[in-house]
């Protein structure tokens, strides 16, 4: 065994996360050693190296030792330290329900997630789909939550309604008449965000075997939730103007689809907006195969609208007759309170309702009173603007920064994301990454093929760290612009 101090082997603390720096250290350092980044053996830093480098006290340093002794993950020798405990069936903690480990586990969906979610608040995630904490307005839903609080106890202890606060879907009715959608209340059905809204309308319109279209690439969270729902997804390469018609004609009359999933403001990955030319072709194609259009507006208030960037939403032009219309506020105001909606006709609003009901009675009357109380006090439109001008000051910026790493891409006048081609598998770019602390979002799980690729998704918020540059610099100078011919590179 190694008496080599680990490395790297001190995470990056947060004095405001909330979470006590003891158990920040001792979470770090065991999804570290459970990354195996930190291998069995190895010595760690003795407890003054730690100290003084995490600037905390001894005593810190040996509580969170002593925790991850107590856990399995270490193990103390007298007058030698601390080491690395050498794992084995025996001693290693069993995983949470459904997780692998890190070094067998794919670089799939489940991986991205997994590894967004570990990381401490200040470790850079280049490729996550979250603005930062920093970069959101906590005191506003604090206030809004506090208002909420206020109210008498009574209105906070039942269920709910089915289809959600009527207060709150009264005020999503003016939010989409604002986008030229007529929608009534009880059009209207709130969800556990967006992927609730996708889960509902997928087992209400589809049967396992089913076929449902994808934009290629998109929201890779869908692809395994309708994978696991036993459906057949297909992707749809999308282009600068929305999918690429000719391939979506083709592939409706073969595989008859039930459903097409679109982003058709501010895509994700890629930051562009559907034309008004390919959102009358998309429905056209959908009446003619008789398929529906659930469109996925989540970036809605992130896009300053046409004088900046044209965008045609399907259902402005539909009327909801066959587009399933899903939004919310996780992107924009907060993911923790998981506020998303369905817009739809009437009959389908109430199937999808009742379906709700069956699967989780209600939704938090609690979290739709906070997002009504910031709507409905027009606090809500003032943040969104101001997240826009944080958005477009980094924008240039940033991609001057890019351009000079080497990284190719199509600029976009608005959105938060930069669908980047790095000219190497970024796969292999995100293992190495991942190694330093940095979490990238390969091309590969945007697709529902997970092809190789050499695209890479960035967020402009989560790029401001000299870090995330410093090692573009050096891994994309190593990869020697050399391109695989096998490599994917759809939808740039």
């Amino acid at each position: 065994m190694s008496n080599t101090p680990a490395s790297p082997s001190l995470p990056l603390l947060s004095r405001a996360s909330g979470e006590t720096l003891i158990d920040q250290i001792a979470r770090s350092l065991a999804a570290r050693i459970d990354d195996k980044l930190l291998r069995g053996g190895a010595r760690m830093p003795s407890i003054r190296q730690a100290a003084a480098s995490l600037d905390v006290s001894c005593a810190t340093v040996v509580a969170s030792y002593d925790k991850l002794v107590a856990r399995g993950y270490l193990e103390s020798r007298r007058g030698a330290g601390f080491f690395v405990r050498e794992r084995s069936p025996l001693n290693t903690p069993a995983p949470p329900a459904g997780a692998q480990d890190a070094a067998a586990q794919p670089m799939d969906v489940v991986w991205l997630i997994r590894n967004m979610f570990r990381q401490t608040p200040l470790i850079p995630a280049p490729g996550t789909g979250m603005l930062p904490a920093e970069w959101l307005d906590g005191e506003l839903v604090a206030r809004a939550l506090r208002d909420v609080s206020r109210q008498p106890g009574s209105l906070l202890l039942g269920y709910g309604s089915p289809q959600g606060f009527l207060p709150l879907r009264q005020q999503l009715q003016l939010k989409l008449a604002g986008l030229e959608i007529a929608c009534p209340p009880e059009q209207i059905v709130t969800t556990v965000g967006v992927m609730q809204a996708l889960d509902l309308v997928a087992r209400e319109f589809a049967r396992p075997g089913d076929t449902i279209f994808v934009d290629d690439p998109a929201y890779w969270l869908m692809f395994g939730a309708f994978a696991a729902m036993g459906m057949n997804v297909i992707g749809i390469p999308r282009l600068k103007d929305g999918p690429d018609i000719a391939v979506l004609a083709e592939l409706a009359a073969l595989h008859r689809p039930k459903l097409y999933v679109i982003n058709s403001v501010l895509h994700n990955p890629s930051s562009t907006s559907l034309s008004a030319a390919k959102a009358f072709q998309v429905l056209r194609l959908a009446e003619q195969h008789d398929f529906l259009v659930v469109e996925d507006d989540i970036y809605c208030d992130m896009h300053p609208g046409g004088d900046v960037q044209a965008a045609t939403r399907l259902a402005a032009l539909d009327q909801l007759r066959r587009v399933i219309y899903l939004g919310g506020f996780s992107k924009s105001l907060s993911a923790n309170l998981r506020v998303g909606f369905i817009a739809t006709s009437p009959e389908w609003a109430q199937r999808l309702a009742d379906r709700k009901m069956l699967a989780t009675l209600t939704t938090s009357d609690i979290g739709e009173r906070v997002v009504y109380k910031i709507l409905s006090q027009g606090l809500y439109r003032k943040h969104a603007e101001r997240l826009r001008a944080r958005l477009d000051k980094v924008r240039e910026g940033t991609y001057r920064r890019a351009e000079r790493a080497g990284l190719r891409f199509d600029p976009a006048p608005a959105g938060m994301f930069i669908w980047a081609d790095a000219g190497c598998d970024t796969n292999v770019l995100a293992e190495k990454a991942l190694a330093e602390g940095l979490v990238l979002g390969p091309g590969s799980l945007f697709s529902p093929r997970q092809l190789p690729s050499t695209c890479m998704r960035l967020n402009l918020a989560t790029v401001q760290d000299e870090r995330i540059w410093d090692f573009f610099a050096r891994a994309l100078g190593q990869a020697g612009g050399v391109v695989p011919p096998a490599l994917n590179k759809t939808a740039r």
